[in-house]
C-alpha cells in the first residue's frame, strides 16, 4: 500500500491493519512544516515514519530527515521526483529561445510560497526592465492577486492565468525566460523542473532541498523568499544576462536527463517496489 502523503493517508494507513507493506511518500514540507505544527501531528508521524517499510521523498533532505524521525536507515528508499519524473516529449526547450523579458511564477497560490514577496518585485524589476512582463499561473480571478496588483500599480505588465492542464504548462513556460519560486518550504517542486526542462531561468527560495538542483550562479540563483529587493536582483541579473542563461539552459537539460526524466525515474521506482516485496 502507498500512501502517497504523509499528513493524512500515510498517517491513516499506519493505523490500519494492511494487508500488505506500506510505503509513504514525502511532499517537501512533511517534515519541515506540518510535522511542528503540533504535539499531536509529530507523534502521529513519527509513527507513520516508523510503521513504513519503504520511503519514497522528491530530495534527499527528506531522507536525512526521515531517520531523525524513526525511519531505519537499512529500510528501502528512493529519491525521484514526486511526479515521477518529466516527461521531456512535453517539456523541453522551445526551437526558438524567447527574446521578450517574460518572467513566469507557476506556483499559484499555497500557504508557503511567499507571493507578496513577487509582486513587491516587480515594480523594482521595472524601474530598470520596463519592458518586462510577469506570467502569474492559477491567479487569474484571486481578490488578493488583484488587489497586489492594482495597489502598485503595474496592470500593464502582469497577466493573471487562469489554471492550465499539467500538458499545457510547458506552453507557458516556453513563453518565459526567468521561472520565480519564493517558497519557504519545499522538496523538489514539479514546477521547477519543467520550467528547467524548458530552458526558463529558475530562481527560487534559498532552501537547503533546492540546492540539490541549482548552484547559484551556475544553474540558476538563490534568493531570500522574503525579501522582494533580491528576489528583483536575482530576476533583473537573469533577464539581463543571456550568457548566464544559455549557461544554466545547457547544465539544466543535463540534470534533467540525468536525474529527472520520466522512464529512467519509473525504472528506478520499479526497482524500488521489488525490493518492498521481499521485505
Amino acid at each position: 500500500v502507498h500512501a502517497m502523503r504523509i499528513p493524512y493517508e500515510g498517517i491513516l494507513a499506519a493505523r490500519a491493519d494492511l494487508p500488505a507493506p506500506l510505503v509513504l511518500s514525502t511532499w517537501g514540507n512533511d517534515f519541515t512544516l506540518h510535522a511542528r505544527l503540533s504535539p499531536w501531528m509529530g507523534a502521529a508521524i513519527r509513527h507513520a515514519v516508523n510503521a513504513a517499510a519503504g520511503l519514497h521523498a522528491d530530495c534527499r533532505r527528506d531522507l536525512h530527515l526521515a531517520g531523525r524521525w524513526g525511519f531505519a536507515a537499512g529500510k528501502p528508499s528512493l529519491v525521484v521526483p514526486g511526479n515521477g519524473g518529466i516527461h521531456t516529449d512535453l517539456f523541453h526547450p522551445p526551437g526558438q529561445l524567447p527574446a521578450d523579458p517574460v518572467v513566469v511564477n507557476p506556483r499559484g497560490f499555497r500557504g508557503y510560497v511567499r507571493n507578496d514577496t513577487f509582486f513587491q518585485s516587480i515594480p523594482l524589476v521595472l524601474e530598470e526592465q520596463p519592458a518586462a512582463r510577469f506570467l502569474c499561473v492559477a491567479m487569474d480571478g484571486v481578490p488578493q492577486a488583484e488587489e497586489w496588483v492594482r495597489r502598485l500599480g503595474v496592470e500593464t505588465a502582469v497577466e493573471l492565468l487562469a489554471p492550465r492542464p499539467h500538458a499545457r504548462m510547458a506552453e507557458i513556460f516556453h513563453r518565459a525566460q526567468v521561472a520565480v519560486s519564493p517558497s519557504t518550504h519545499d522538496g523538489t517542486p514539479n514546477t521547477l523542473l519543467e520550467a528547467m526542462a524548458c530552458g526558463c531561468f529558475p530562481v527560487a527560495g534559498d532552501l537547503e532541498s533546492i540546492r540539490e538542483w541549482i548552484t547559484p550562479g551556475e544553474n540558476g540563483l538563490l534568493i531570500d523568499p522574503g525579501d522582494p529587493q533580491a528576489l528583483a536582483r536575482a530576476t533583473l541579473s537573469a533577464l539581463t544576462d543571456p550568457s548566464l542563461r544559455e549557461k544554466a539552459l545547457k547544465q539544466n537539460a543535463r540534470l534533467i536527463a540525468e536525474r529527472a526524466e520520466y522512464r529512467r525515474c519509473m525504472a528506478q521506482a520499479e526497482a524500488f517496489y521489488s525490493q518492498i516485496k521481499k521485505v
